[in-house]
This record gives structure tokens, sequence and C-alpha cells, in this order.
């Protein structure tokens, strides 16, 4: 089971699904902003994957973050924060029967699929 998650407006989700769909992999889309990152889901992404690496530092929503916001940012503060705007979440990130990866990794993807 695949599980894509992301923005449908995002051109790295679009990328992603349109190369799921050549390879006629079976996934379901989870989009944050019709489901939005429920704390857990946030939280396991934190557990899969480092801050730095989950956390969109290039973003818009994350430069309109305030520096004390921006340098106090932990797991907790981080699950947070994803919870109330998921647009600063890295996209994709993929669940592949259990196996995580995050970014629009062929190779990783491809060995998982």
């Amino acid at each position: 089971m695949i599980t894509l998650f992301g923005i449908n407006n995002c051109d790295t989700i679009k990328k992603t699904k349109k190369w799921l769909d050549d390879q006629k992999a079976e996934f379901e889309f989870h989009d944050y902003k019709k489901l939005g990152c429920p704390l857990e889901l946030a939280e396991t992404f934190l557990d899969q994957f480092d801050i730095k690496d989950v956390i969109n530092t290039r973003g818009t929503t994350w430069r309109k973050l305030s520096e004390g916001k921006k340098n106090t940012l932990d797991k907790i503060n981080a699950a947070v924060l994803m919870e109330e705007q998921p647009s600063i979440i890295k996209r994709p990130i993929l669940d592949i029967d259990g196996q995580w990866v995050i970014g629009f990794d062929i190779e990783k993807i491809s060995a998982l699929i």
C-alpha cells in the first residue's frame, strides 16, 4: 500500500503522481488542504525523519514565521506547527508499505514499489 502525502497543486506532487501512475502503482493521496495534518501524523513524520528534513525552510510559510518560532523549533513545536500549517511540510512524503521516503527520489521509490 502506498500513501502519498502532500498538496494537490504542488508541482512536485503532480510530478510524483504522474510518475506513480506511469509505473501503474496504486496509491492513496492524502491532501493536507482537504484532510489536514493531524498531530499524530505530524509526530509520525518526525519519528521517521529529522526536523530539518521535514520542515520546508525554503517556502513562504517558513519565511512568514517569526524568528522566535524558527529559533525554538523542536520536535513538539514542529508537530504543532505542521498541524496548524501543513504547507510547511516538505513534499512529497510517501509511506510505501511502512517504508518512508521524503522527496521525489525515483531510485528510493522504485526500490520500494
